[in-house]
């Protein structure tokens, strides 16, 4: 049985655990206001920026675009991977890291190549010891401010990637927000576009487009932006998505922490009686004794 000293150590040790995550949560929930703004503000933007990219794709046979067709027979797939660079954010980190086994080891069993840029440390922390020679690169210190100038800078890198036949296909894994308490682990192609059937209302059927310069040459200048918009929109989500995981977990941390105290606490008070109890017993024994 644990002595008085330690069990008010103990519950010291408890109450001051409870003002961390009791701090941390509120720092999460004040930070994911901003990041759930910022994400909900950016998907109409991304949303249009798809829907351009099919209409016009959709008046081309795009084979001379790779950056729209991809490479078909190169076997080599480039997954990048979002993840956080800081823990205590419950299931986020390893959901993704759960996600990327999965799909590199599909990837494999089908005779496909994988190689991974990994965004974000804890995930790369994960995997490296299975998959470390299968990274290309690692970026760390940035998924917690996401910057639309870091994403242009990735999505160059990934198109030089390309044009020097590294790999043919590539998609993007992140954790989408949904709610602060639901993230859900999004696969997106960047590589080929990820292009959707338009269908059109009946004002426009029948109407004819023609576009001034060429369609491949709007593609050209307009896929190397969609890519870095894509990349910029999953890093928000991304962000928002951790910053939702560690509020969530913050708070199940101090409401664990508020029971432990207060079972603690009886257990104390417990110990404690009894330990007077038995004072009494010895002290009404010595004096009958007398």
């Amino acid at each position: 049985m644990p002595s008085l000293k330690d069990l008010k150590n103990r519950i010291g040790s408890v109450k001051s655990t409870q003002k961390i995550t009791s701090a941390m949560k509120m720092v999460a929930a004040a930070k994911l206001r901003k990041a759930q703004d910022q994400a909900i503000a950016s998907r109409p933007y991304t949303s249009l920026m798809d829907n351009i990219v099919s209409k016009i794709s959709s008046k081309t046979s795009g084979n001379s675009i790779e950056l729209l067709s991809g490479k078909p027979d190169n076997k080599t797939h480039l997954l990048v991977v979002f993840s956080a660079d800081r823990g205590l954010c419950g299931g986020f980190n390893g959901s993704i890291t759960r996600a990327v086994r999965s799909e590199v080891k599909k990837l494999q069993q089908d005779g496909i190549n994988v190689k991974l840029l990994m965004v974000g440390k804890k995930s790369a922390d994960s995997l490296n010891r299975d998959y470390g020679n299968l990274f290309i690169e690692r970026i760390d210190g940035k998924s917690a401010k996401p910057n639309f100038t870091d994403s242009e800078i990735l999505a160059r890198k990934i198109i030089d990637l390309f044009e020097n036949g590294e790999f043919g296909v590539c998609k993007v894994i992140f954790n989408k927000f949904v709610s602060a308490i639901t993230q859900e682990v999004t696969f997106k192609s960047l590589v080929p576009a990820d292009v959707k059937p338009i269908e059109t209302d009946g004002d426009e059927n029948g109407s004819i487009y023609e576009f001034e310069p060429s369609e491949e040459e709007i593609l050209n200048d307009l896929l190397p932006r969609n890519l870095a918009t894509q990349l910029f929109s999953s890093q928000i989500e991304s962000t928002a998505s951790e910053l939702a995981a560690r509020m969530t977990a913050m708070d199940n941390a101090t409401r664990n922490a508020g029971e432990m105290i207060d079972k603690l606490t009886l257990q104390y008070n417990r110990t404690r009686q009894a330990v007077i109890t038995s004072e009494l017993i010895e002290i009404i024994s010595g004096a009958e004794a007398l």
